[in-house]
């Protein structure tokens, strides 16, 4: 078996937590593949018995035929290893550094557990949807889709977008608005929610629409069916505005139209046997507790 690691700079604290999984993986005889960049932020700090493979880039990663990715970091670490899954179907398991961690759910103390679930095939394939934009241009090059979210948002800190959307053909709404989300399900627990969306269940076939800090009180998120064809134009005074696929942001000149659809394959998050959705926003939420005393 090969597995990859992805992450981002660690400390020398979470070094050692590194080296403790390096060391388990080796002595249940797996084959390591390091994402380039990690590796050279980590090749002073960790020590291994056996030599190890890099990536850094999709084709790299699919050559070294990994059955399996871990991202070891938080939720925004694993959203960065989708323009390097892409289409592969190589499952994608998270292991939380971070604090909240809704898809990096595995903690640290229970990184031992994991692997041996992994490696005795007990777990399931949790398919996660994926939002796609495109424009009159190419956008985004050969990674135009998202995991959680797209993200049009004001460039300037003293201005307004204009926003029309249209859902099939038919007009939804302008907003007036310092922006606007179409999450996923996935994206439901992210942004969106801060914003005021609804939580979705991963399995919903649906594509929320959340406006960020709405100048009309009366708009409110809208869920639709993520088979719809949305559409968006921009307008605005400052005629510049952002726009974003999760964590990667680019900047557009207004008016441009965007089409945005459900893209056509799924990323594949590992599920352990004792996970569930409802359990893990119950515990990362703190519902059901009671904090007056």
């Amino acid at each position: 078996m090969r597995i990859a690691l992805y992450g981002k700079a660690i400390t020398a604290e979470k070094a050692a937590f590194l080296q403790q999984l390096i060391e388990k993986l080796e002595q249940e005889g797996v084959k390591l593949c390091i994402y380039a960049k990690f590796w050279e932020s980590i090749k002073s700090l960790i020590s291994l018995e056996k030599e190890v493979s890099v990536f850094s880039k999709h084709q790299d990663l699919v050559e070294r035929e990994a059955d399996f990715l871990f991202s070891i970091g938080g939720d925004g670490t694993l959203l960065d290893t989708i323009s390097l899954i892409r289409d592969s179907g190589i499952p994608v398991l998270g292991i939380n550094l971070g604090r909240l961690g809704f898809l990096s759910s595995v903690p640290k103390d229970k990184v031992q557990y994991a692997i041996d679930a992994v490696l005795a095939g007990e777990y399931s394939y949790d398919q996660r949807a994926l939002i796609k934009v495109e424009g009159e241009k190419p956008l985004f090059g050969e990674v135009n889709y998202a995991l959680n979210e797209l993200t049009i948002h004001k460039s300037e800190a003293h201005s307004m977008l204009t926003v029309n959307v249209s859902v099939d053909g038919e007009v939804l709404n302008t907003y007036w608005a310092d922006g606007l989300l179409l999450a996923t399900p996935t994206g439901s627990t992210a942004y969106s929610m801060s914003c005021g969306g609804p939580i979705v269940t991963p399995n919903a076939n649906n594509f929320i629409i959340t406006p960020i800090a709405s100048h009309n009180l009366t708009v409110r998120p809208v869920v639709i069916p993520d088979e719809s064809v949305i559409t968006v134009e921009v307008l605005g005074r400052s005629h510049i505005y952002n726009l974003g696929l999760d964590s990667r942001y680019i900047e557009m000149e207004e008016p441009v139209k965007l089409r945005i659809t459900k893209e056509q394959f799924k990323i594949n998050l590992l599920r352990l046997q004792n996970e569930a959705f409802f359990d893990t926003i119950r515990k990362k939420l703190n519902w059901g507790l009671d904090n007056r005393n």
